[in-house]
């Protein structure tokens, strides 16, 4: 097996290797900062199925499934093996990590590698429901951020854009220089136009999810009180014009519509239901792609501090909703509200008030950078506290086979 050093080289938020020991670290330092139940899961667990499971919310439902319900089931994701010159994915490791836990927890998951939007994929998951777990699915979750996706009824690839509607956008932003010291800039986005919205819905809209559903249901695999959830965000007024009244925002709000159409088609069928989940602000690989997010987040960390909840903790009471074991926390729309933290008067004035003071000269009195930093270099494995650098690492990881 290959050992290196690792050294961490990136563009941007764009880092071109991750490291197998910093993603194993923080897979596990996500499951102990997991809150524990008042009772262990017992017996086999309910089976679940988390689409998009090696990243961001996606990893927390994971944990948080493993660890507060006792989930066992399939997870699955789309990671890049190592290769002779290049690492895996950190997904790829994660994967691993989060593997490791599974079996060390007694937890059957099953981790399949591949396109979530594909009918072959649909397919092998619900063979593996079939015959390993009973023929029966208890709770689908569903967290898929992709920059394309192809139909698998007509072959039409669309892909997926982030622009505003009707205007364009000029907001603040904050980039990082070669030698890592923070700026912040002005950047304009041009509106969307021709069949950018369409394109973006088809892709981060809830068409996958819906067939997901579809496709478990017509193999008769949903269990009585069958329970999905979409995870989903809405964010601060400073970021909307970009995100919520842009074409992701049209595709969350598409995701939002699918979900009450499978929640009255899942209550008549099954006895079940399905929701959108609206997920607080998170560093994640997806959001700092999105103009001024990476400036929010950091100047919320700054008003917050330890206060923000992180994905793991979002998840947990996620996980304690679809179980039962809280009361759903619902909003006059039907959807879960694990963002309530965020979205406060008083916070946001506050992130407001540096919002417009922010600036390259005031900026590091304002927002928290370097956890900001940290954090991006997280999620490919750098930075990681316990973690030795200097070491050699073994980079060829096998994909987690399952045991017969």
């Amino acid at each position: 097996m290959t050992e290196r050093v690792l050294i961490p080289r990136n563009r941007g938020f764009l880092f071109l290797d991750s490291h197998p020991a910093g993603c194993r670290r923080v897979v596990e330092d996500m499951w102990q900062a997991c809150p524990a139940p008042a009772e262990a899961p017992g017996g086999d667990g309910p089976v679940a199925l988390v689409v998009g499971s090696s990243a961001g919310y996606g990893l927390a439902a994971t944990l948080a499934g493993l660890k507060r319900a006792g989930i066992r089931g399939i997870a699955v994701s789309f990671e890049k093996a190592p290769t002779e010159r290049r690492t895996a994915t950190a997904g790829w490791y994660r994967t691993a990590a989060t593997a490791d836990i599974a079996r060390a927890a007694g937890r059957d998951l099953v981790f399949l590698n591949g396109d979530a939007f594909s009918d072959a994929m649909k397919d092998q998951v619900a063979d593996l429901v079939e015959r390993r777990f009973g023929g029966r699915l208890d709770y689908l979750v569903y967290s898929v951020a992709a920059p394309r996706r192809t139909d698998p009824d007509t072959g039409a690839a669309y892909a997926s854009v982030l622009k505003p509607i009707g205007a364009a956008n000029r907001t603040k932003t904050l980039v990082f220089d070669d030698q890592g010291a923070p700026e912040v800039r002005e950047v304009e986005t041009a509106p969307a136009e021709g069949d950018d919205v369409e394109q973006t819905v088809a892709v981060m809209g809830g068409a996958d999810w819906e067939r997901w559903i579809g496709h478990l249901a017509g193999r008769g695999l949903l269990a009585e009180g069958f329970t999905t959830a979409a995870l989903s965000y809405i964010g601060s007024p400073l970021t909307a014009a970009i995100y919520r009244q842009g074409t992701i925002g049209a595709a969350k709000a598409h995701l939002e519509d699918t979900a009450r159409t499978l929640d009255e088609r899942l209550a008549k069928t099954v006895g079940g239901r399905a929701v959108t989940s609206v997920n607080g602000a998170a560093v994640t690989q997806s959001s700092t792609a999105i103009p001024g997010i990476a400036l929010y987040t950091g100047l919320l960390r700054g008003v917050l501090g330890e206060e923000l909840v992180p994905p793991i903790r979002q998840l947990a009471a996620l996980w304690d909703q679809l179980t039962g074991a809280a009361p759903l926390a619902q909003d006059d729309e039907g959807r879960v509200r694990l963002d309530t933290w965020e979205l406060t008067e008083e916070v946001q004035a506050a992130v407001a008030e540096r919002w417009e003071a922010a600036a390259t000269g005031t900026i590091a009195g304002l927002a928290d950078l370097d956890w900001f930093r940290d954090e991006v270099r997280r999620l490919y494995g750098f930075s990681v506290p316990g973690v030795d650098y200097a070491a050699p690492v073994a980079t060829g990881v096998p994909w987690p086979v399952p045991a017969p």
